[in-house]
């Protein structure tokens, strides 16, 4: 049986690409360019790469990129991009908790939850993890975003409060403050025009959290951000107005 996140990205690259969340590569990329110094020779590993959107610009900038994702459709684009424009650039279908490559990397790339944090347990996140910096040579990063576990606990927080004031009961949220997983029900239309009713189960993550998980598979002190689209900075404090979290960190 396949799960959401396998179904809602079935025949969905054109639409994938006209999404909010893709617009803000040009940006993005320039963040991670400047993480790794501008080093051309730095061998990059885009984990859940979509349509290919960073891989593809960081192989314009002359980047050698190698982009994997479980989603035909999204690779189908992918490389079709990377053909008409003569990049160099690797696409491979791989699933990010069952992956491993001969060669190392020097960066590894996890962006708008590219396979992390979809996973239905939190032992598989944990793999996708451990397979990322089992992927990087020492010394080697990892950019990631990741939703923010502080934004739905305000809000579930917040809502309670005045619930309480208003009514003097409080009704049934889609967040559960217990596992921190957001379950939802998404509607959406596939490149075809079918429409499709998903349900949805999410991983929130508090920042403690994901520092304790990067230290666990083999990374150093995460430095963690607030996320803004197309505008990532490591001058931007995480907040719980964010509702993602952009983390770095470099392999022990």
């Amino acid at each position: 049986m396949k799960q959401w996140y396998e179904e809602i990205f079935e025949n969905f690259a054109d639409g994938y690409d006209r999404e909010i969340f893709t617009q803000g590569t040009i940006g993005e990329v320039d963040f991670f360019e400047k993480e790794i110094n501008f080093n051309k020779n730095y061998r990059i590993l885009d984990i859940g790469c979509g349509t290919g959107r960073h891989s593809l610009e960081l192989a314009r900038r002359g980047y050698y990129v190698t982009g994997i994702d479980l989603s035909d459709s999204l690779l189908q684009k992918a490389q079709q991009i990377a053909e008409e424009e003569k990049l160099k650039v690797r696409f491979l279908k791989k699933d990010a908790r069952r992956f491993s490559f001969e060669g190392k990397f020097d960066l590894v790339l996890m962006i708008c939850e590219g396979a992390f944090p979809l996973m239905e347990t939190d032992e598989m996140n944990y793999e996708i993890l451990k397979n990322a910096a089992d992927s990087l040579n020492p010394g080697g990063k990892i950019i990631l975003t990741t939703l923010n576990g502080l934004f739905p606990l305000k809000q579930s927080v917040d809502k309670f409060i005045n619930e309480k004031a208003e009514q003097g009961v409080s009704s049934e949220s889609n967040f559960d403050m217990m596992t921190f997983r957001m379950y939802s029900t998404y509607e959406t239309k596939d490149d075809a025009g079918n429409v499709k009713i998903l349900k949805c189960n999410e991983r929130y993550y508090m920042p403690s959290e994901i520092s304790w998980l990067l230290h666990s598979t083999g990374f150093k002190q995460a430095d963690i951000f607030g996320c803004k689209l197309g505008a990532f900075s490591r001058n931007d404090e995480l907040t719980s107005e964010d509702f993602e979290m952009l983390i770095v960190a470099e392999k022990n």
